[in-house]
C-alpha cells in the first residue's frame, strides 16, 4: 500500500511518517522544509 502524508516535516504529519514507514508502508511526503 502506498500513503500520501502532507505535512510531513513536523508535527502529526511527521508522526504518521514514521509510523506509516516502520510498519512498512511505501510513504509518498510532501513538506515545506528540506532540511527536516
Amino acid at each position: 500500500m502506498i500513503v500520501l502524508i502532507t505535512g510531513a516535516t513536523s508535527g502529526i504529519g511527521k508522526s504518521c511518517a514514521e509510523f506509516f514507514s516502520k510498519k512498512g508502508y511505501k510513504t509518498i511526503l510532501i513538506g515545506r522544509r528540506k532540511k527536516r
